[in-house]
């Protein structure tokens, strides 16, 4: 068992991406929802497993995107003025 501390990389986004990354986050939650609820229409087994499948990756790709913006800090915008 490793007994060090394990160390994260940071990284620094700009604030436009970390807003892009949010709303594919929600939109990739939002389908997921959406798709589960489907899975009572369907009745073909194979079509539900795959159903299934595609909820997970959903759900693991949000999180996936999640733990990244828990890693990243903003990058402060450049000055206006040269210093």
């Amino acid at each position: 068992m490793n007994s060090e501390p394990q160390t994260h990389e940071t990284y620094e986004i700009s604030a436009r991406f970390r807003k892009s990354l949010e709303e594919r986050i929600a939109r990739l939650e939002r389908d997921a929802v959406a798709d589960e609820m489907m899975l009572a229409t369907l009745e073909c087994e194979d079509h539900i497993r795959r159903h299934r499948r595609l909820v997970a990756v959903q759900r693991a790709e949000a999180l996936r995107m999640r733990l990244f913006l828990d890693r990243a800090q903003m990058r402060l915008p450049r000055p206006l003025i040269a210093l």
